[in-house]
């Protein structure tokens, strides 16, 4: 059963305001009053949507996080069932330096279709459209990956883009991609945008491959669902608190490879507002009274795949 679309204008506005609440700490090197902010505008928005919501990936466990902690109940109580992934400020530093690419971002499907993560290391691969399926594997290296994708895209290596958090964890798989002469994009953060570069053209990102965080790996897992690209993932656990945290999760196999179907099964609608500009959305823009935003909508069923612009008042 597909999500109802009258609730899109209403997820949109979750994001907007979060986006907004952010956006007035832009500049002001305060990473965190700039989450909370963003926290309280989505949580607040959240509320007044009508339907039965649970946080299943969001600011943490219980004991962590005060609001849109990891199965709190959002929503008016009536109305359809539904899990929702939330990032409400991604890009802490970029906004508290005012750089690029800071998003709200959040994902929604029908109770039970969310891959419910703990918030640990995730290994990822990600790649666009069009392509064989099963096409790359973790269980490869990066080298094979490469050559697969190369000759699935009738090019020679050296054609292809890479994207990568810029980590000292990743200099392996850096020392190869520059060997194969790959280009390399580099990102400092932003994991969530960087696994959806491999689905807009405009990016000419062919390969998102590394290890981020397991929370954004999910809602990068939505978006892609809804744009039919391929991504693997697999949990990369650094103690025995964070196994048995993935354990009470319900996750019995910890070394289990995800693909977006593990992931993020069904209908799904996906917003992305921009906080500061970037390569897919403008920033909040303040004009006294009112703000303009900009936010990134799909929709799997109904095929929506849009930017919208919105004037809105504070």
């Amino acid at each position: 059963m597909n999500i109802n679309k009258i609730l899109i204008d209403s997820f949109v506005k979750a994001t907007e305001r979060a986006a907004y609440g952010a956006s007035i700490f832009k500049g002001k090197n305060d990473k965190i009053s700039a989450d909370q902010a963003a926290v309280d505008e989505m949580r607040k928005q959240l509320n007044s949507i009508k339907m039965k919501g649970k946080i299943v990936i969001g600011e943490g466990e219980l004991d962590e996080a005060p609001m849109l902690y990891i199965n709190e109940e959002v929503g008016t109580k009536t109305g359809e069932e539904l899990d929702i992934a939330v990032d409400p400020l991604e890009g802490t530093n970029f906004t508290a330096k005012n750089l690029p690419n800071a998003l709200s971002v959040l994902a929604v499907a029908r109770r039970g279709n969310l891959f419910n993560a703990p918030d640990v290391y995730m290994e990822k691969i990600a790649i666009g459209p069009n392509l064989p399926k099963n096409l790359l594997d973790l269980d490869f290296d990066i080298k094979k990956n490469i050559q697969l994708l190369a000759e699935a895209k009738k090019v020679k290596p050296n054609k292809l883009t890479a994207c990568l958090l810029k980590r000292p964890r990743h200099d392996s798989i850096t020392k190869s991609l520059i060997e194969m002469g790959v280009k390399i994009n580099f990102i400092d953060d932003g994991d969530v945008l960087g696994a959806i570069s491999v689905a807009d053209p405009k990016t000419n990102v062919d390969i998102y491959v590394g290890i981020g965080g397991a929370p954004e790996g999910v809602l990068a897992s939505a978006a892609l669902h809804c744009l039919e690209c391929q991504m693997q993932t697999r949990l990369v656990f650094q103690n025995d608190n964070e196994k048995r945290r993935a354990n009470k999760l319900g996750i019995k196999d910890l070394k289990k490879k995800y693909n977006i179907d593990d992931m993020t099964k069904g209908d799904v609608i996906f917003c992305a507002t921009g906080v500061t500009d970037g390569d897919i959305v403008k920033g909040i823009k303040d004009h006294g009274k009112t703000f303009t935003s900009e936010t990134l909508v799909f929709h799997k069923s109904s095929k929506i795949n849009k930017i919208i612009k919105n004037y809105n008042k504070k």
